[in-house]
């Protein structure tokens, strides 16, 4: 029977898990530091959302263009090498006095890198565990994704009142290369098939992908909801100006999702039959964006985080949703599909950054997080539609 402890059985995957955790600790400390440096300088909400917007959506373009290297090389080197490109590149945002438009350019080549990543380690993740085991690693990685920003982000915002930005940003580079280090050492250099060297063009795969009957749901239900779901995330260093708090605040208010996905994913990966999960994708998507409506009312710190953290119990509807997605996808275009899967969530996340804080330049913040909470609502409801009548009976009885 496949389950949480039986995934983490596999040594190489503990491996991945430990540069995993310290990847995001890297990615939340020098997000944090970031957005703070931004707004203190500027003063704009816009800018500070941007600051966290314009190293997503790049790599929406780099899973489509760059997300299939990992194909035609061995894992490990892929892995280790961009890791080692994004510390630099960190490294440089460090240095005293970069300019702002600067550290955006920095943050935009490190968006087109970050999908050979993150496409290399999920095309490996159903060949390692398979795919009975493919959804909890998945699952595992999230938790650890959303651990790390629970301290990263608390601790960032307490790091920042003693270190300066740049100081921060040069721990999170020297975070990106000891996760190279980890993976180096703990993962063996296998080398691509003959099958998973194959090669289609990036428009064949794309047609190869938008025909397999299903997908489509699949795809608009992995993308959208995030749009709206950052809307907190973005206007966290306003709001926490608004309430007047400070960075410690702003660290508190950006853990408060993180807390409830990891509450989330242990429930339903634990908790739900495999089945139930599939049925439940919907209700508990929707579920996500019923709290935060509470921002209206401008809550205090406390009840605002309480509020984040019961939304952010709704973010365990990707668990299965990742059951439908690989009981829909054919083998031959797996690699290619859960690239893009996780390339446009990013897209799609960054955009949501930056429409949030463009909507809080002209509109109050406690207007700002519900109206695009309802908007949420309303999207999963309609998308949601599609993927029950046609995606769930595809998706087989796992153990749970």
């Amino acid at each position: 029977m496949t389950s949480y402890r039986t995934v983490l059985g596999h040594a190489e995957f503990r491996a991945m898990l430990g540069a995993h955790v310290l990847t995001m600790l890297a990615i939340i400390l020098a997000d944090v530091s970031l957005a703070v440096l931004v707004y203190q300088r500027t003063g704009s909400p816009l800018l500070s959302a941007v600051t966290f917007a314009v190293g997503f959506v790049p790599m929406g373009i780099g899973s489509v263009l760059f997300g299939g290297v990992g194909r035609t090389h061995p894992a490990r080197d892929v892995l280790v090498v961009t890791e080692l490109v994004v510390a630099c590149l960190v490294a440089l945002m460090a240095v005293p006095g970069t300019p702002v438009a600067v550290v955006l350019i920095l943050l935009a080549t490190k968006g087109f890198i970050d999908p050979i990543f993150t496409g290399t380690r999920a095309a490996t993740l159903p060949e390692l565990l398979g795919t009975t085991g493919f959804p909890y690693g998945r699952s595992l990685l999230r938790m650890i994704g959303q651990n790390a920003q629970l301290v990263g982000f608390a601790a960032g915002g307490v790091a920042l009142v003693f270190v300066t930005p740049a100081q921060a940003l040069a721990a999170a580079a020297a975070g990106h290369a000891l996760a190279a280090l980890v993976l180096l050492v703990g993962t063996r250099r296998h080398l691509p098939t003959a099958a998973e060297a194959a090669s289609h063009g990036v428009l064949d795969g794309l047609r190869r992908l938008l025909a397999v009957p299903g997908i489509r749901p699949v795809l608009a239900m992995t993308w959208l909801p995030p749009f709206f779901a950052v809307a907190p995330e973005a206007v966290a260093v306003p709001y926490s100006h608004l309430i007047d708090g400070g960075p410690v605040a702003v660290g508190l208010l950006l853990a408060g999702l993180p807390v409830g996905a990891v509450l989330g994913e242990v429930l339903a990966g634990t908790l739900l039959p495999a089945d139930r999960r599939t049925r439940l994708v919907v209700p508990i998507a929707a579920f996500a964006f019923v709290p935060v409506l509470g921002f209206g009312i401008e809550p205090s710190l406390p009840l605002a985080i309480a509020l984040l953290v019961l939304g952010g119990l709704g973010s365990s509807y990707m668990i299965g949703l990742d059951q439908i997605a690989v009981a829909t996808i054919p083998d031959d275009v797996r690699r290619r599909t859960f690239t893009l899967l996780s390339g446009g969530m990013m897209v799609t996340q960054g955009l949501g950054f930056a429409a949030a804080g463009a909507l809080a330049e002209h509109l109050p913040i406690p207007v700002v997080v519900p109206v695009l909470a309802l908007a949420g609502i309303g999207t999963v409801l309609l998308v949601g539609r599609s993927l029950t009548s046609r995606s769930a009976p595809r998706v087989p009885r796992m153990a749970g």
